[in-house]
């Protein structure tokens, strides 16, 4: 038998912040049946989505993400800006063996990346 994902978990101090900003660059739906204060989670009531639990902590980030998430966008300078606007800070650019992408942080400083398909 083989694992399969069950969600993808962010530590944070913002729950609501965070899954609001989370939901809306995704595009998932808040779980409103599911959560609190100290946890919350996205995309849990459809099993083709990909799905997402914020849970409450008490210190903050302080080093470089282990793990981060890797996105492909059509148009990766209009998502970067979408995403912006939502409240995530540009960090980089980065133009590296034919491949391109801009690497991002939430409203809570952890990092993810968008690529634009076709770029690499």
């Amino acid at each position: 038998m083989a694992l399969q994902l069950q969600a993808i978990n962010f530590d944070c101090a913002d729950v609501a912040a965070q899954a609001a900003f989370w939901s809306e660059a995704l595009g998932l739906p808040i779980d409103e049946t599911d959560g609190n204060d100290f946890m919350r989670t996205l995309g849990f009531g459809n099993a083709e989505l990909p799905r997402m639990m914020l849970l409450a902590v008490p210190e903050g980030k302080t080093v470089k993400n282990r793990l981060h998430l890797d996105f492909h966008s059509g148009d990766r300078a209009a998502e970067v800006a979408r995403v912006v606007a939502l409240g995530a800070t540009h960090l980089r650019d980065h133009d590296e063996f034919g491949f391109r992408w801009s690497v991002l942080a939430d409203p809570e400083g952890n990092e993810f990346c968008i690529a634009q398909d076709g770029e690499h």
